[in-house]
């Protein structure tokens, strides 16, 4: 019976279940039927036989005494194919605002300043001289995160874009070796154990240059990074902590990696293995995270934006 039921809901899913249906139940009279080897629910007993002979009612159509209305299971309201309405398209559902974000087209690229030197031949990481003595690193990077928590401001591409708010493709060791020629000491990153060390090294000034609303703007990295505790612009500097090289022990051949390049190039969060840190204490654990992308401040996703690193001489910090 059991089966039955099942078969019959199962036809009625269709156009012409019940036409379908009603030949498969015509085949039931005779149990050794090749048709199907379900016996009808009305043979199951004489009492119900009786009464399935009596009836008037077309072949196919169940009797209103039937065990499969007695088991008060809804079945489909029969209808003809004409009643059977056309297959419409699905309607797609409606946009995110992640969706919605990446749509809107990226700010024009910022001008690249005669000043600059290039470094290498992609023509992503640049030398500057001033006028005055001043030695600038310019890195040319591209928003990737604009609304969230953040660990880091400046990561590798393929990385940590889900927490960083620009990505660049440049190895970390570029990076690294362009400050020291602009004057910077590399000191320590930071100690967790025994006890809390917070990385060390010369201060470097981060500032971006973009354009947004078709303004070219330099401000501070630090505005674009709110303190979610005190709904403010983050206040500290980053301090050029050097990152560190790991030997492969089993080949020595290899050059050593340079840690950094596992996407903590400036970091917000303090990592063990990062380039430039804050010099305090910042948690990484997602329920201590204390800073946030300002998102009104950030130009739309893929803007291409020049990172400028300038190391503060010792003396004058």
């Amino acid at each position: 019976m059991l089966i039955l039921m099942r078969t019959h809901t199962f036809f009625l899913q269709f156009p012409f279940g019940f036409l379908v249906l009603s030949l498969l139940a015509a085949g039931c009279d005779n149990p050794s039927s090749s048709t199907t080897g379900v016996r009808p629910v009305a043979a199951e007993s004489g009492q119900d036989s009786a009464r399935a002979k009596s009836d008037n009612k077309p072949r196919g159509v169940w009797p209103k005494n039937s065990r499969v209305q007695e088991t008060e299971v809804e079945l489909a309201p029969r209808k003809n194919s004409a009643e059977v309405p056309e297959e419409r398209p699905s309607v797609a559902p409606p946009r995110t605002e992640v969706e919605e974000e990446k749509e809107v087209p990226p700010e024009k690229d910022p001008p690249i300043p005669d000043s600059f030197r290039p470094l290498n031949k992609e023509k992503t990481l640049f030398f500057e001289k001033t006028a005055d003595g001043k030695r600038r690193v310019h890195i040319l990077a591209e928003v990737c995160f604009r609304e969230g928590q953040l660990e880091v401001f400046l990561c590798r591409n393929n990385t940590k874009e889900h927490e960083s708010i620009v990505h660049t493709p440049l190895d970390g060791r570029e990076i690294h070796v362009a400050l020291i020629a602009a004057g910077a000491k590399f000191g320590s990153t930071v100690k967790f154990a025994p006890v809390y060390k917070p990385a060390t090294g010369d201060t470097i000034k981060v500032s971006v240059t973009y354009h947004l609303n078709g303004k070219l703007l330099t401000t501070s990295a630090q505005s674009w990074i709110q303190d979610t505790r005190t709904k403010k612009e983050m206040p500290h500097d980053w301090v050029f902590a050097g990152s560190r090289f790991f030997q492969d022990p089993e080949d020595a051949s290899q050059p050593p990696y340079y840690c950094a390049n596992n996407g903590e190039f400036i970091c917000i969060a303090n990592f063990a293995d990062s380039m430039m840190d804050l010099p305090v204490k910042s948690s990484k654990e997602a329920a201590e995270l204390g800073y946030a992308a300002w998102t009104e401040r950030i130009p739309p996703l893929k803007t291409k934006v020049i990172v400028t690193l300038e190391p503060v001489p010792a003396a004058k910090k």
